[in-house]
């Protein structure tokens, strides 16, 4: 259509273009375009509309008309570049004549739709200055100003959307996810920009394809293969809808199911793609669209497309045989077709849009079609504001304002700069520096409609602006994904690592690949996929599941316990009989059994086992400052006493003995004083070594830890081990003396000879603590304890039953051996 000012605009009206075979032989001929899409078609039909409004408008550029040429680009960068060519040569001179004279004849491009024309066509076209504001370009690198200082768009950078897809994976813990892009810049660019978000985000790319921008099956077929062998269930795909197609019917055709689909906005609301066919594999696909909003009236202007009206329009006569599958007789046959796709079924002509739901007339996702829209009336706004400059005031210096009936792009450059207005629908259109607009998105999921179709419900919104870096809004009930699911699948490499072990990367792969290994003794970890498992403090230790830190068993020899019960019970019952074995000594202690083995050492060494009985009581117990200072000690002092009183009996009856000799006296030396004066001063070394120790380095209460991981032993540290070897070598040298002296008077000539039995008590005690040192070292913890106050028992039971047994069987059970005759041995 003509008019004061004529713009151009690209369109990829068909999605597949066939190439030539090359027989080198003869010229090629041109490649065929295939694939009718009416919603590119309904793009298309949106900037004439918009242009035929502004045409009616009698506030925007009045008595001012503007034109069109638009060109199918066929969704190929040769199309589209030949296209934008043969407009700037000249209205009617064709590119490839030579004949490029002079500056443009085109004063801005509408288009193109995919980045990788948009970005041929605006490297060609900068030389010549000519302002493109593209509606579906939106590839990253078109941002860069000093490599195109004159493009513009309503469509948002990919930076945007790959953010917004980036967080829509993290929101739904995908980390393990497959890529697909298409063999172009937006395909290329946007997978990149994707995949390098969220790897900062701990996500891994499973795999990475590229559909061919030529068919092929054989490519496809590989896709399909690395999908199915792969085990990332979300695929991400960035492509075009005419790239995506064929790999989706391939998808449809083998019915690969099980797979989430992460649509960019290219193809998320394409009705090329979204079909009934098509629903029960990419039910539940959920991705980022173009804002949508209505355009009134635009619906009656789209119904009136005739193909008797249009008889020179080749697009409204495919557009009737898509809908309607149909076909035309040969008078309205169009060239290129080939026979398998012509239908048997003839068009009359008579058929009614408004009868039938179709794509193109469906206007409830006007997305695509609204940033069209938009790209015209800027176009308009800055036309208007060029035609409103004054001369005065103009934007170039000293010169006078452009005409608007002649006027170089350039100069309409620098007002789409600028420009800025308020669209019909109340929003706001500018470019930034860059020459981007606001990028908002819709999240849309697609849902199964009661009809069978695709329905595109709208699930959340994604505001690229928004400062906090969360612009991603959902509303996650709304979801439905595949198969009907309510709740979002699974894509991960390996599962999460619960609380209590750690993740361990596996060799050569990605760090989304990994095995849970549980956190080693005494380390936990709290957190989901923790990377290493933190030690417990000395006193604590890990609960079953290892992920928190519980205060270790305290153990020591307990009164309450089994073994403390037993050993406190022995205690008792051996304190007890002594006491019983000392009353029948009093109670008899004017006997001649009593009298003939020294009463008083008798009962001062029954008054020493009973305090070494009973210091063993001190042993059990929670061990505290004072327990731990008197165990030993206590300890120490009674086996003195009661070893003293054994020596001091075992010399008592060598002299008394070596006393029956002529002129020997010695038994003088050897009364009851100086028995009582000997026991003292051997008990008196012992207790200086004891308040030595003491003094120096006592014992004390200590937590021990290094014996068990699970527990603490509470026991009482020696403090200096040289003392208490020093106090227990003392009593093995008493020991040793009563053993030998006793040895020694064994074979006395006596009816009741104390010494034999002396041997025996002693070869007891010998033996319980010879055995006592290697098991008291071996044993840890409250074992050791209970091996200490076992040999205390046994030795403190060996010397009273060795000793007074004996005297107490003669006692009460044979009164007639107790005489002065009987142990004289003279009856």
């Amino acid at each position: 259509m003509t008019g004061d000012v004529v713009l151009t605009g690209l369109f990829p009206i068909h999605f597949q273009t066939i190439q030539p075979n090359l027989s080198f032989t003869a010229e090629p001929a041109p490649p065929v375009c295939k694939g009718f899409n009416s919603r590119s078609f309904r793009w298309m039909q949106t900037m004439i509309f918009a242009l035929q409004e502004i045409n009616k408008d009698p506030v925007l550029l009045p008595n001012i008309t503007l034109g069109y040429n638009i060109y199918d680009t066929c969704t190929t960068p040769s199309h589209s570049l030949r296209a934008a060519l043969t407009f700037a040569s000249g209205p009617h001179e064709d590119v490839f004549k030579y004949n490029c004279v002079g500056t443009s004849s085109i004063p801005v491009i509408v288009g193109d739709s995919g980045s990788t024309q948009s970005l041929v066509v605006a490297r060609t076209m900068m030389s010549f200055n000519i302002p493109m504001v593209s509606y579906f370009s939106s590839s990253t690198c078109l941002s860069n100003r000093n490599e195109f200082p004159a493009f513009f768009r309503t469509m948002p950078s990919d930076a945007h959307q790959a953010q917004g897809v980036a967080q829509l994976v993290k929101q739904f813990g995908w980390t393990w996810v497959g890529s697909i892009a298409g063999d172009d810049d937006y395909g290329h660019n946007g997978i990149q920009t994707f995949s390098d978000t969220v790897r900062k985000l701990g996500v891994c790319i499973a795999f990475t394809e590229v559909i061919p921008k030529l068919y092929s099956r054989q490519r496809i077929l590989q896709i399909i293969e690395t999908i199915k062998t792969s085990t990332a269930k979300v695929i991400v795909m960035f492509a075009l809808e005419g790239d995506a197609y064929p790999l989706i019917t391939e998808v449809v055709r083998q019915n690969l199911t099980g797979r989430q689909w992460i649509a960019s906005e290219a193809w998320v609301t394409s009705a090329l793609i979204a079909t009934k066919e098509n629903v029960l594999t990419l039910s539940g696909t959920i991705g980022l669209a173009i804002h949508k909003a209505e355009i009134p009236g635009l619906r009656n202007f789209l119904l009136q497309a005739h193909p008797f009206k249009h008889l020179n329009n080749l697009f409204v006569r495919e557009l009737w045989e898509t809908i309607f599958n149909c076909s035309f007789q040969t008078t309205f046959e169009h060239k290129g077709q080939p026979a398998s796709m012509v239908s048997q079924k003839k068009c009359t002509g008579s058929e009614e849009l408004n009868n039938i739901h179709s794509i193109y007339s469906d206007v409830s996702e006007l997305r695509i079609s609204y940033n069209v829209y938009k790209a015209v009336y800027a176009i308009a706004h800055s036309l208007h504001n060029l035609h409103s400059c004054k001369n005065s005031n103009g934007p170039f210096g000293n010169q006078t304002c452009a005409s608007i009936f002649d006027f170089q792009p350039w100069q309409l450059l620098h007002y789409l700069k600028k420009v800025k207005y308020t669209s019909k629908l109340g929003e706001e259109v500018y470019f930034d520096e860059n020459g981007d607009t606001v990028a908002t998105y819709d999240v849309v999921n697609w849902q199964k409609n009661e009809n069978g179709s695709v329905k595109f419900v709208q699930v959340g919104r994604f505001d690229a602006s928004s400062n906090s870096g969360q612009g991603l809004v959902l509303n996650k009930k709304m979801i439905i994904w595949h198969g009907g699911k309510v709740k979002p699948p699974e894509s991960l490499c390996s599962k999460s690592c619960p609380a209590g072990s750690r993740k361990a990367i596996r060799s050569g792969e990605p760090i989304c690949c990994f095995d849970c290994l549980p956190c080693a003794n005494g380390e936990i970890s709290t957190e989901i996929d923790s990377l290493k498992c933190a030690p417990c403090a000395p006193e604590d230790w890990p609960n079953l599941q290892r992920n928190q830190c519980i205060p270790k068993e305290i153990e020591f020899l307990s009164f309450k316990e089994p073994m403390g019960i037993t050993l406190m019970t022995m205690s008792l019952l051996g304190a007890a009989g002594t006491v019983s074995v000392a009353g029948v000594l009093w109670y008899y202690r004017k006997t001649p059994i009593v009298r003939a083995n020294n009463s008083e050492l008798s009962f001062l060494l029954l008054f020493s086992l009973i305090l070494c009985f009973l210091c063993s009581l001190i042993f059990i117990g929670q061990p505290s400052v004072w327990s731990c200072k008197l165990r030993h000690t206590l300890f120490g002092v009674s086996f003195v006493l009661c070893i003293s009183c054994i020596l001091a009996k075992t010399l008592v009856v060598l002299m008394a003995f070596r006393a029956t000799l002529p002129n020997n006296n010695i038994l003088k030396w050897f009364g009851t004083l100086q028995q009582l004066l000997s026991v003292l001063a051997c008990t008196v070394v012992q207790g200086v070594i004891c308040v030595a120790w003491l003094l120096t380095s006592s014992p004390f209460p200590v937590k021990q830890t290094k014996y068990y991981n699970v527990k603490i032993i509470f026991e009482c540290d020696l403090g200096s081990v040289t003392a208490f070897c020093s106090m227990l070598g003392y009593i093995g040298f008493l020991s040793c003396m009563s053993f030998i002296l006793a040895f020694l008077a064994r074979r006395l000539p006596d009816n009741f000879n104390e010494a034999k039995f002396i041997t025996f008590s002693m070869l007891i005690f010998c033996a319980v603590w010879l055995t006592f040192i290697p098991a008291y070292i071996s044993s840890p913890g409250k074992y050791s304890v209970t091996v200490e106050i076992f040999a205390i028992l046994a030795s403190s039971f060996g010397l009273l039953i060795c000793i007074f047994a004996p005297k107490c069987y003669i006692i009460l059970l044979k009164p007639e051996r107790n005489t002065k005759k009987c142990i004289m041995g003279k009856t």
